[in-house]
């Protein structure tokens, strides 16, 4: 028995899977083992919080996939899965978190019985979830077979969005703006973050309307003043003051589908330095949206944003993008084009981007950022519509 709440339909999970084994064949694969969790959704359809312990997915180029993970998540699995029930496996306990055995015994055995003991078999070497024991008992286990780097090899196949996925960013979309405009309206001197962050979780969860909230791959990001120089600092218990700037890195989640969205308050006058930068920025980002179309490259949209940033004296030195779509904590990027000069990647109809030209400087920050989607023609569509401003609050 299949899951009965799939996300998407059979045919949108077949195309997936026909665009991997494409790719593994490319690669002269015969088995691709995938553990980001991530990937093993867009593949499968599984959802859980279970990627703190060893878990994955074995692509085949002639059966359905079959998912791999602790015996206590099958059930999960189950639940979430496309595949049918013989397509689910489980180790015992007995493996988990312990010195003196590794669950990637259980999957050799599992890859030998499949016929796969002398094959070359794809995995995500560099991977949050991918770690150096598991690979080294890999090859202990299968002395006889080739492990491949297949880094991103999943991840490039989910660039182009299909218009199912599509639907969900719009979703997610809805919450961003309404998470965003909850901060703009409760934010004022006095206000410890942690309050506020409370009531940003709050917003992320229930949503907007109908459309129920996921959880965040990232927390809520948010530093104040000379705090806001760093890119990732969270929140804790001060109090929001007069004279500062905050600049609010949020995303809107649905089903795992993110659309990051980042405006800068400042409380109180900004100074002339930060009025020049917004403009700046604000002159950048729409020079980035106008580049962005397809057949352009990656480049140009970084490049067109950094020509006002450099007019204004201001050099940021750090990509000013990257894609999203469907993630799992720690991050919500795709991890593989990055808007940055160097890139030449060619945008295509249905890629979708955060457009992310955050300033880090010496003892302020300002982030004024957009997620954005590749049409067919014309400039990118920005998922959230919202003034592209430093808003300001007495």
């Amino acid at each position: 028995m299949t899951a009965q709440d799939l996300p998407f339909s059979r045919a949108e999970y077949a195309r997936r899977l026909d665009k991997t084994r494409a790719a593994m064949a490319a690669a002269g694969l015969d088995m691709l083992f995938v553990e980001d969790p991530s990937n093993m959704a867009w593949l499968t359809g599984y959802d859980g919080w279970s990627f703190y312990v060893h878990q994955g997915v074995l692509v085949f180029g002639d059966r359905d996939p079959l998912w791999w993970g602790r015996r206590m998540d099958a059930n999960g699995a189950l639940r979430t899965v496309w595949m049918e029930a013989e397509h689910v496996r489980g180790y015992a306990d007995h493996f988990v978190q312990t010195t003196e055995r590794h669950p990637m015994q259980d999957l050799a055995a599992i890859i030998r019985a499949a016929g796969g003991g002398r094959g070359r078999i794809g995995v995500e070497m560099e991977n949050y979830y991918f770690s150096a024991k598991a690979y080294t008992t890999l090859l202990a286990e299968l002395p006889e077979a080739e492990l491949v780097d297949a880094t991103a090899l999943v991840n490039w196949q989910r660039g182009v969005k299909s218009d199912e996925e599509i639907a969900f960013l719009r979703k997610a979309a809805g919450i961003a703006e309404r998470v965003m405009d909850g901060v703009i309206e409760r934010i004022e001197p006095g206000m410890r973050k942690n309050v506020l962050v409370a009531e940003i979780l709050r917003d992320q969860v229930l949503g907007n309307g109908e459309d129920w909230g996921d959880y965040p791959a990232i927390v809520p990001l948010l530093p104040s003043g000379p705090d806001a120089s760093a890119a990732h600092l969270t929140w804790n218990g001060a109090p929001f003051r007069t004279g500062e700037a905050t600049f609010f890195e949020l995303a809107g989640c649905y089903r795992r589908y993110h659309i990051p969205f980042c405006r800068t308050v400042c409380l109180g006058e900004p100074t002339d330095a930060l009025r020049r930068a917004e403009a700046a920025l604000v002159e950048g980002l729409e020079a980035g949206l106008e580049a962005a179309r397809a057949g352009n490259r990656a480049c140009d949209i970084a490049n067109a944003l950094a020509r006002p940033l450099e007019r204004a004296g201001i050099e940021r030195g750090a990509r000013c993008g990257y894609p999203i779509g469907l993630s799992y904590p720690p991050d919500w990027g795709e991890r593989t084009i990055s808007l940055r000069p160097e890139d030449e990647t060619i945008l295509e109809p249905g890629m979708t981007f955060h457009f992310m030209p955050g300033l880090w400087m010496e003892d302020w920050g300002l982030e004024i950022t957009e997620s954005i989607l590749i049409r067919p023609d014309g400039p990118a569509e920005c998922f959230c519509n919202r003034p592209r401003k430093l808003f300001v609050k007495a």
